[in-house]
């Protein structure tokens, strides 16, 4: 949600309602999509840890490489688009390509709401890649994980890793969901990359 609302109410009436989908129903939304494609943020530290909070949406990546094939997948039945820094446009052929790292918002048509946010991942010759560590590639099924609900899910490290910047109530709530179901190994590559990406970081203390 861009930073220049308020509140809820002030941000849906410019930008419209929503009714976001879950991750027991995304499935049929995203059924025949055949390029990867992964659920991130609070709903993945949820499969991970099995520990319950609310969730304002859901949110599902996927490579930059493969937006013209989720647009031509959503075809006539939805309408995309995309949203850059908080400015819409529809993703359609005469406009420009997307930027690899804005987001896309799904509905069916302007008089239903959104249900699907998607973060696009930019990647690098089809390989993940890290948007607060551009040197962290790596293929997609090493960042993420297949839980027994068939879904695939970023794993809960590196979810968390990527909410260390905005540092939130809910962030903190989900680092401290995390911590007790990771090893050492997992435990260690989440502190060294927020190190990293933000040195001096107060998440540091949990080392």
């Amino acid at each position: 949600m861009p930073n220049e609302f308020r509140d809820d109410e002030e941000f849906f009436r410019w930008y419209g309602d929503w009714a976001p989908l879950t991750p027991a129903t995304v499935g049929e939304v995203m059924a025949g999509f055949d390029r990867p494609w992964w659920v991130v943020g609070g709903w993945s530290v949820e499969a991970a840890t099995g520990v319950s909070r609310a969730h304002d949406d859901l949110d599902v990546s996927l490579l930059a490489r493969d937006v013209p094939a989720f647009a031509a997948f959503l075809g006539e039945r939805w309408t995309a688009w995309n949203n850059a820094g908080g400015v819409l446009r529809p993703l359609r052929p005469e406009w420009p390509p997307v930027e690899p790292d804005s987001q896309l918002w799904v509905r069916r048509d302007s008089r239903s709401p959104w249900v699907l946010d998607v973060p696009i991942t930019p990647d690098r010759d089809g390989l993940w890649t890290n948007k607060r560590l551009p040197e962290h590639v790596a293929p997609v099924e090493e960042v993420t994980w297949v839980a027994a609900d068939g879904v695939r899910y970023l794993r809960p490290e590196v979810a968390v890793m990527m909410k260390a910047r905005l540092d939130r109530p809910k962030d903190r709530a989900d680092l401290d969901a995390v911590l007790p179901v990771l090893d050492d190994d997992r435990r260690a590559w989440l502190f060294d990359t927020v190190e990293r990406a933000h040195p001096g970081h107060p998440w540091l203390r949990h080392r």
